[in-house]
């Protein structure tokens, strides 16, 4: 690894160690999953969403009657 690479990642490294550790910044986990989970749902509902609206229709009648 060249010299000034390996001088930078030292510094950032010492830098990263002497910052005192600080959760405000944070995003919460249960934050991330809600997020990823809607993300994942928007990109598939319109690839299967007449299929999950069947399912749900089915599902549904079941209960109601």
């Amino acid at each position: 690894m060249h010299s000034s690479i390996s001088g930078l990642l030292d510094h950032l490294a010492r830098l990263a160690a002497d910052r005192p550790r600080d959760d405000r910044g944070d995003v919460p986990g249960w934050v991330m999953v809600t997020l990823m989970t809607a993300i994942v749902v928007a990109a598939l509902t319109p690839f299967v969403g007449d299929e999950l609206r069947g399912l749900l229709v089915r599902a549904f009648s079941m209960v109601s009657g």
